[in-house]
């Protein structure tokens, strides 16, 4: 896959997108804090809670040098950019940042670094970023999620290509940037993961495979820290089919995920699943309600799930959605491409209770939004990501 053709053909199709949008279209109740207008622009990642009560984020292109950026942002809507990327220590960054026990930030970006295959990275909250690995395609490549904080202080995560068989592994790394490949994907048993590893209530780990499986179509699987590899579903295309998504771990001990694709109308499903693998479907998204959902889900306070799809709502846009255990679906937000446009990341739960997130494009500037939701379904707008209402700091 050819990652940088991939993102700009993204973008255009985006854009060509946003333009039919914005012809009639009104925005609702939902109004971003932050809209970006590039640079940075484009933010496919969720936002992590950082330690001083602030956001953290990614832009997966633009900054000085067009490789994407991070990110902070207030709740009053005030970003600063922390790094810009210049390929050498990595470009492209789609995934959310994982706070570590030592309150910096870790993270990982799709592409360059040494051998252009990406990059895991640390991050101070002033910005002092540090590459900790180089992936060789050998030991990986193409990492588009984040990490997971492990029981034993190390991270995990996932790479979409690269290992023995080009198809993705799972790795351990340390915080020094020790780096260890635990599973090398065969098609057979996944293929692809584009999503992070959830940690579940045995210690173990699990998580999703884009492709692969019997079908082909993805897989959902368990992962011991010592790399011993369970595929626990086969996804069929009538329960789901390329799930993008990583796991929550719901109140009930299940875990609950998503699919972009498959179900009765194709446009993607929302499933619950057991530690054992048994499977079932909650909600067929019918593009009224939703389409393609690519974002893993947030548990709120009120015990519901809230998530995002891609595309689908009253003008195709994406929308934000509530479910409940038993999968009574709400949607709470149709995006408008005022309010944002085509969220592919998950929602982040702030200490007031409200749920953050991005969009990937949309907004004034048309490159993305931040926003804050209420459980409700009122958004207001905390930052679009424009040229003019951002700080830099490197």
């Amino acid at each position: 896959m050819n990652t940088k053709r991939a993102l700009i053909l993204t973008c255009c199709l985006g854009l060509l997108t946003l333009l039919l949008l914005s012809v009639g279209a009104r925005a609702q109740s939902l109004q971003p804090i932050y809209s970006f207008s590039s640079p940075p622009e484009n933010p496919q990642a969720g936002l992590t809670l950082g330690p001083d009560g602030n956001f953290y984020g990614t832009t997966s292109v633009g900054g000085t040098g067009g490789y994407g950026t991070v990110f902070r942002v207030t709740t009053n809507g005030t970003l600063t950019t922390l790094v810009n990327f210049t390929n050498l220590n990595g470009a492209y960054p789609t995934a959310s940042l994982t706070l570590g026990p030592d309150g910096n930030f870790y993270g990982t970006t799709a592409n360059g670094g040494s051998s252009g295959n990406g990059t895991v990275f640390q991050m101070t909250t002033n910005g002092t970023l540090t590459t900790l690995v180089n992936f060789t395609n050998v030991n990986g490549a193409d990492p588009f999620v984040g990490l997971t904080l492990g029981p034993d202080g190390n991270f995990y995560g996932t790479t979409s290509q690269g290992g023995t068989l080009n198809v993705g592994t799972v790795f351990q790394v340390t915080t020094n940037g020790t780096l260890t490949t635990l599973v090398n994907f065969s098609n057979a048993n996944g293929a692809d993961p584009y999503a992070s590893l959830t940690l579940g209530p045995d210690g173990n780990f699990y998580g999703t495979t884009l492709q692969g499986g019997s079908s082909g179509i993805g897989t959902v699987f368990q992962v011991t820290t010592n790399g011993t590899l369970t595929t626990l579903v086969n996804f069929t295309n009538d329960n789901g089919a390329a799930p993008y998504a990583s796991l929550t771990l719901g109140p009930d001990g299940s875990f609950y995920g998503t699919t972009a694709n498959g179900g009765s109308s194709g446009n993607g499903t929302v499933f619950q699943m057991t530690t054992n693998g048994s499977l079932t479907t909650l909600v067929n998204f019918a593009n009224l309600n939703g389409a393609f959902p690519r974002a893993s889900l947030a548990l709120g306070p009120d015990g519901n799930f809230y998530g995002t799809t891609s595309q689908g709502g009253s003008l195709n846009a994406g929308t934000v959605f509530q479910v409940t255990t038993n999968g009574t679906l709400t949607t709470l937000v149709n995006f408008t491409s005022a309010n944002g446009a085509f969220p592919r990341a998950s929602l982040t739960l702030g200490p007031d209770g409200n749920f953050y997130g991005t969009t990937l494009q949309g907004g004034s500037g048309g490159y993305g939004t931040v926003f804050q939701m209420t459980t409700n379904g009122t958004l207001s707008e905390l930052a679009h990501i424009s040229q003019i209402s951002f700080t830099s700091r490197s």
